[in-house]
Order: structure tokens, then C-alpha cells, then sequence
């Protein structure tokens, strides 16, 4: 292969390795301004369910329930209390999910945390959304909405059982009960293929007439 013809390879592979990192990057941007404009949208509805959610529970209370606002009665401090994770949640996940821009060109560098994944970020929505369920429902239906609250612990208790727990000890003992039967069927085939092999050692007729 003569110098002319190595070049030329070096530049189509060149030209090829070039041309696959611009459409893996421009792959990634992308997605990147997709989950952005998707995270800039949940955290504005997470803004706006705050907003509202305060001010539907206030206004009912104002309406229907004006004793539960005072100082002195356990609901007013049940309802202070649902503020902190409501609050602090929506402030976690507006953190993490905000997108981060050059602030001289406005390019995006990070699209942030995708707030859509499931896992920890889904338990935090659904915290909130229960929180802001029992805060608009305890005003309009009474202070037993208050109950529902519980789901949270329930679930997490379900969650850690599920997970944890029950896989750890439960799994074990169910691998061991199933292997022990399969070691039982494997146990007299092989004894049978051990006699069979000495019998075909020692030229017993029987054996090649199986064995054909």
C-alpha cells in the first residue's frame, strides 16, 4: 500500500471519528434541553401546587373552620408542621432539577437532576402531593384527613420490608429449600452414571446395549 493511499485512510477515518463525535454530542444536547425544559416545567408547577395549596387550605379554614387557626388547637400545629416537608421538598427538588446557564451567552451547561426518574425523586413528589392533598382536605372535610398522612410512614415501612428486609431473610431460606430438593434429584443420577461407568470399565455387555 503506497504513502498516498495510507493518508487517504488516516483522513476518511479521521473524518468518520469526527463525524460520530458530532452526532454523539449533538445527541446529548439534545436530550439535555429536553429534560431542561421538562424539569423547568415540573419546577413551575411545583411552584404554582404550592401556591395554591396554601392558599385553598387558609381560605377553607377562614370559611369553614376559623377555630382550627388558633394557637391553641393541635390542628393549627398539625397544619404548621405539613409546611416543612412541603416546603422543604419543593425547595430540594427545585435545587437540584434547575438548569445551570453560562451567564454571559446563556449556553446551557447542566441540564440538572432529571426530575422525572423514578426512585428517591418520585417518593419526594409523592410526599408533596399527599402533604397538599391533606392541607386542602383538612380544611374543607375536617381534621380526620389528617389520618391519610399516614401513607407515608405505611409506605415507607411496605418499601423497607419489601426491599430490605424481606430479601434478606426470607430470601435466603427459599434458595436453600430449593436447592436442597434439586441436590436430591441430582444425588441418584449420578450414583446411576457411577455404576454404569464401572460397569462399561469392566465390559458388561448390558452397558453397550444401554449405551447404543
Amino acid at each position: 500500500m503506497g504513502v498516498s493511499a495510507q493518508r487517504s485512510l488516516r483522513i476518511r477515518a479521521t473524518r468518520g471519528f469526527r463525524s460520530l463525535l458530532s452526532t454523539t454530542s449533538a445527541m446529548a444536547n439534545a436530550s439535555a434541553k429536553r429534560t431542561a425544559q421538562q424539569n423547568a416545567e415540573a419546577i413551575k408547577n411545583l411552584r404554582l401546587g404550592l401556591l395554591v395549596s396554601g392558599a385553598l387550605s387558609i381560605i377553607l379554614r377562614l370559611l369553614f373552620r376559623r377555630g382550627s387557626l388558633s394557637p391553641t388547637q393541635l390542628s393549627f400545629w398539625i397544619y404548621l408542621f405539613s409546611l416543612v416537608p412541603s416546603v422543604f421538598l419543593s425547595r430540594y427538588l427545585e435545587r437540584i432539577g434547575s438548569p445551570r446557564r453560562d451567564p454571559t451567552t446563556g449556553t446551557l451547561i447542566s441540564a440538572g437532576e432529571d426530575l422525572s426518574r423514578p426512585g428517591i425523586i418520585e417518593w419526594c413528589f409523592d410526599v408533596i402531593y399527599i402533604t397538599w392533598a391533606c392541607q386542602v382536605g383538612s380544611g374543607a372535610f375536617g381534621q380526620w384527613v389528617w389520618w391519610l398522612y399516614l401513607i407515608i410512614p405505611l409506605y415507607a415501612i411496605f418499601k423497607l420490608w419489601s426491599s430490605v428486609i424481606s430479601p434478606m431473610f426470607f430470601g435466603r431460606s427459599a434458595k436453600s429449600s430449593t436447592a436442597e430438593p434439586e441436590a436430591e434429584t441430582k444425588e441418584p443420577t449420578s450414583k446411576r452414571q457411577e455404576k454404569l461407568r464401572k460397569r462399561s470399565e469392566r465390559g458388561d455387555p448390558r452397558v453397550r446395549v444401554q449405551t447404543r
